[in-house]
């Protein structure tokens, strides 16, 4: 079963309890929270406040995407804040295998993260425990960019890896997806799509998730 994860980074800070309400009564389970520090990506965005706010208004499973130079010293401070996942990224982990595992000590699923130029391959040593795994499909930093067609082929690359071995983890995509591709993505073997702008840049953001899930959903079972 697919799930589409309503990026926050789009909707509108103003009215986020609505915006969190509306796509929760479209059936979602799952919110996907940007962490950007100005220093690993190019841009600034919410921090612990943020989240630990965010888990009073909702009961829904907060997966935090960690954009950010020192992911040790603050994975801990965003799992105690209410994450329920936390994503690290590999070119910001010199001790991957520890960040991980210091992730699910602390109560969390740990996922780690590749960037449009990082292969898959140098995620192999973890691959066996980690969590799940989220694919850049964008370069990092911004909302509203383009779909970069080469991250079918490692997600494919991913998916290959699990059927082979037996491993247990989500695959996560984030960056550019939409309507016009959601089959495709999921059907290269990705269970966990993030969507922003296609959800909340639309005039009905629940339907937009709705319409998003049945497409991916038929790419997933084709």
């Amino acid at each position: 079963m697919v799930e589409i994860l309503p990026s926050l980074l789009a909707a509108d800070f103003t009215r986020l309890g609505e915006e969190i309400a509306h796509v929760e009564q479209a059936g979602v389970t799952m919110l996907h929270v940007d962490v950007m520090d100005g220093h690993f990506v190019p841009n600034i965005t919410m921090g612990p406040p943020v989240v630990k706010s965010l888990r009073k208004i909702t009961k829904t499973h907060l997966d935090v995407h960690l954009m950010i130079t020192d992911p040790d010293r603050y994975a801990p401070v965003f799992i105690e804040s209410g994450a329920d996942s936390v994503s690290v990224h590999q070119e910001a982990c010199p001790h991957l295998d520890r960040t991980l595992r210091m992730i699910q000590a602390e109560g969390a699923l740990a996922g780690v993260v590749l960037n449009p130029a990082t292969p898959v391959a140098t995620l192999d040593e973890v691959l066996e425990f980690v969590d799940f795994v989220l694919i850049m499909s964008v370069n990092p930093g911004f909302g509203g960019q383009r779909f970069l067609p080469g991250s079918l082929r490692k997600i494919q690359q991913l998916a290959e890896r699990r059927a082979r071995f037996g491993y247990g983890f989500k695959i996560e995509i984030d960056g550019g997806v939409g309507i016009d591709n959601v089959a495709e993505i999921a059907r290269a073997g990705a269970e966990w799509l993030v969507a922003g702008s296609s959800v909340f840049g639309a005039p009905d953001s629940g339907a937009a998730v709705r319409s998003l899930r049945d497409a991916a959903n038929v790419g997933h079972l084709a």
